[in-house]
């Protein structure tokens, strides 16, 4: 993927919002991973794959991005 998203705040598509911290690689398999974290509760780090972090989803029968920049 070359357009890599950019660092900032994003909101959920459930509602919270996150601060995409850095892209990093999986030491195994090189596959690009997105590290953020919760600006909510105690604002715990989170990662997960690029490709799900740039997914959309059907909410209500309508797709939307799963994060989307603010």
């Amino acid at each position: 993927m070359n357009n890599l998203p950019e660092k900032g705040v994003y909101r959920h598509y459930k509602g919270n919002k996150y601060e995409l911290l850095y892209i990093a690689n999986h030491s195994e398999t090189l596959e690009k991973m997105v590290v953020y974290k919760a600006l909510y509760g105690d604002g715990d780090i989170w990662v997960r794959p690029l490709s799900m972090w740039d997914e959309t989803v059907i909410v209500d029968g309508k797709e939307v991005k799963r994060f989307s920049k603010i």
